[in-house]
């Protein structure tokens, strides 16, 4: 005969049992969160870039790159948590996975880390410091297609590298009444065949915010690069103003590039009137001038619609002409 006693004999039990599982996981809950969000960002009109030929179209991710993703966070005790994050790029004009064709599925982000007092550790694929200082301080931020930052820095054969790091570990200290800094640093990825070292230092004070970055890619016999910044924004309230100044130099070509962005925000009605200047001048060769303006409406917390047009110039090449108006959408 057996020694174990069913539960099923005993009501009570049954309910204080099932009352703690509950307490367990309503605990656990509690405890642990995974979210799902998102941006989906697309736009129609003229795009050309200089010397480029002219595409009337409808286009994914030129203000923001469309994209959606999934992070969670559990509170292990003692002021120590666990995240994560994994985040995929896609294409809404055509439902394509990525930026471009080959690109990786879960290229924006990809990364499992800690953070407590001592700040936060990710380890996997992060998006490197100085993306986020280029985008912070400019008018249009992150915009591949309107930016003159982004694109000078990012898109013009200047800096070596993506805007994220395969295989890196990333390091953010915490915030320092204001201060905060960033160390990052990846090695061979099987594409750039050299170890990647860079970071930012951020300061967020009332109107005023400013930032220091750098960044070094060594690529083997390929194009390295050691790129430095310097930026700033301050909010007068009327309008908000953004400044970036930038060296650039090729490790293997010796080629340098200077880079010089000023932009403006001004709140007009439920939106802002956005405008940005920048120009990449090499130390031989074609000078970029990029110019940029337009309008964005806030329709609400999650919804914007805008309109923009971009003058983008190159010594000895046409200049492209871009207008387009369009819609973004977080989730």
């Amino acid at each position: 005969m057996s020694n174990r006693v069913r539960l099923s004999r005993f009501p009570v039990a049954q309910v204080l049992a099932g009352a703690a599982l509950s307490a367990i996981a309503a605990g656990v809950q509690a405890q642990s969160s995974v979210q799902a969000y998102g941006l989906i960002d697309v736009s129609a009109g003229q795009f050309q870039d200089a010397g480029g030929t002219k595409d009337k179209s409808v286009a994914s991710g030129k203000m923001s790159t469309s994209y959606f993703g999934f992070k969670g966070t559990e509170d292990l005790g003692s002021g120590l948590k666990a995240n994560f994050a994994i985040e995929s790029f896609l294409r809404a004009d055509s439902g394509s996975a990525g930026r471009f064709n080959g690109d990786a599925f879960w290229a924006r982000n990809a990364y499992v880390g800690l953070a407590g007092n001592f700040g936060s550790l990710n380890l996997g694929r992060n998006t490197t410091s100085l993306f986020v200082s280029t985008l912070i301080f400019n008018a249009f931020g992150d915009s591949f297609g309107h930016s003159p930052s982004i694109r000078h820095y990012f898109t013009s054969g200047t800096v070596t590298g993506d805007t994220g790091w395969n295989q890196s570990l990333s390091y953010t200290t915490p915030n320092m009444g204001g201060l905060t800094a960033q160390l990052q640093v990846a090695g061979n990825d099987g594409t750039l065949h050299g170890r990647k070292t860079g970071g930012n230092v951020l300061y967020f004070s009332g109107a005023f915010a400013g930032t220091v970055a750098y960044q070094k890619v060594k690529a083997g016999t390929a194009n390295g690069t050691t790129t430095s910044q310097v930026g700033a924004s301050y909010d007068l309230g009327a309008a908000k103003l953004y400044g970036q100044y930038g060296k650039v130099k090729n490790d293997t070509s010796g080629m340098g590039y200077k880079l010089a962005e000023l932009g403006v925000a001004v709140p007009v009605g439920a939106g802002k009137l956005l405008a940005e200047f920048g120009q990449l001048k090499p130390d031989t060769g074609a000078k970029r001038t990029t110019i940029t303006a337009g309008y964005d409406y806030t329709l609400s917390k999650r919804t914007d619609v805008y309109a923009v047009a971009m003058s983008d110039k190159k010594t000895s090449v046409t200049t492209g002409s871009t207008y387009a108006v369009g819609v973004r959408h977080k989730f």
